[in-house]
């Protein structure tokens, strides 16, 4: 009877026993509760296909939506002491960057690379939220530090994709003072005459957005990002008021002169080819797709106002570039 036992029976308990689903397999939209099958979200650079919800997006699909597979090179960044301060709250926080780091592969929140984007040769800087909340400490300033260097060491724009929770708390005063570090990186930078454009991303908000976030040349946000210092629970309980809807919102930063546009996240790499060829004035180069778009576009008619389109910033920009001239 072991043969009973031994293939009968588990087989029988396999056939009623629950199958086991990946937690990744489905996403769920925040905002419809729509489910949407992990890997068409990522083909669709993270934007829930239905509602047109931007979910965060990491790293390596950012860089890859701008340079392809492997057209990067990725910058060092200069080691630093992992915790000065031997902090603990309910947990090491060695154990917190141990974690952090098994979790991503990433060594900290901001990650630094150099490439081509439409043939034009940029330094890009891009933080992370699901390292700790993409929160800056030592180590991530260091990597704006580095960025803001090597642009001008190169002559290229920079281009810093933000996403943030604040200063890293188990850092300190240690962790505050990449603010104003930071801050003299990205002055230098403008010093030499080099464009700076922010992505601010969500979530942007405490330290990274009263540094360096907010000092771009040219700020995009993308649709529904939550972008403030304190965020606006804290402002509605400190304030005591009702916030207007939207508070915070790259869309209310938009309409308040904040922000300088809100781009949808198919079209931020075009957008961004399109600033950095107007701050370097340098012809960008374009996939057959893209031109056969274009020469699609110039036969079409021109728009009753003379055929410019006012209400585009980036056409904006290059008419005051050319006035300039």
């Amino acid at each position: 009877m072991n043969w009973i036992n031994n293939v009968v029976r588990p087989k029988i308990q396999g056939m009623w026993r629950k199958r086991e689903t990946p937690e990744n397999l489905w996403v769920t939209c925040p905002e419809t509760g729509e489910m949407v099958f992990h890997r068409d979200l990522e083909s669709n650079q993270f934007v829930i296909p239905g509602s047109g919800y931007h979910m965060r997006m990491g790293t390596a699909a950012r860089l890859r939506t701008l340079f392809g597979d492997g057209g990067y090179t990725e910058l060092p960044v200069p080691d630093v002491v992992a915790d000065p301060l031997k902090f603990r709250d309910e947990r090491r926080y060695t154990e917190r960057l141990r974690d952090a780091r098994s979790k991503t592969g990433f060594q900290d929140a901001i990650k630094v690379a150099q490439g081509d984007l439409r043939g034009i040769h940029i330094t890009v800087a891009v933080q992370d939220f699901a390292f700790m909340g993409g929160s800056l400490g030592m180590a991530a300033g260091e990597a704006v530090i580095v960025a803001a260097d090597a642009a001008r060491e190169k002559r290229t724009p920079l281009i810093l994709f933000a996403a943030s929770g604040g200063a890293r708390m188990q850092e300190g005063i240690l962790s505050l003072m990449q603010m104003p570090r930071t801050t003299v990186a990205v002055e230098r930078l403008k010093e030499a005459g080099l464009p700076y454009i922010v992505v601010l991303t969500h979530p942007t908000t405490g330290g990274v957005t009263a540094s360096y976030a907010m000092l771009g040349d040219v700020h995009i946000a993308e649709p529904g990002a939550l972008i403030g210092f304190a965020g606006p629970r804290v402002i509605e309980q400190t304030i005591r008021e009702q916030l207007p809807d939207g508070f915070q919102r790259s869309e209310y930063l938009l309409e308040h002169g904040m922000v300088d546009m809100v781009v949808h996240r198919h079209k931020v790499p075009d957008t961004l080819a399109r600033l950095c060829a107007v701050f370097t004035k340098t012809r960008i180069s374009r996939p057959a797709d893209d031109e056969a778009d274009d020469q699609a576009a110039d036969v079409a008619p021109a728009q009753a106002d003379g055929g410019a389109d006012n209400d585009n910033p980036v056409e904006n920009v290059e008419t005051r570039a050319e006035a300039a001239d």
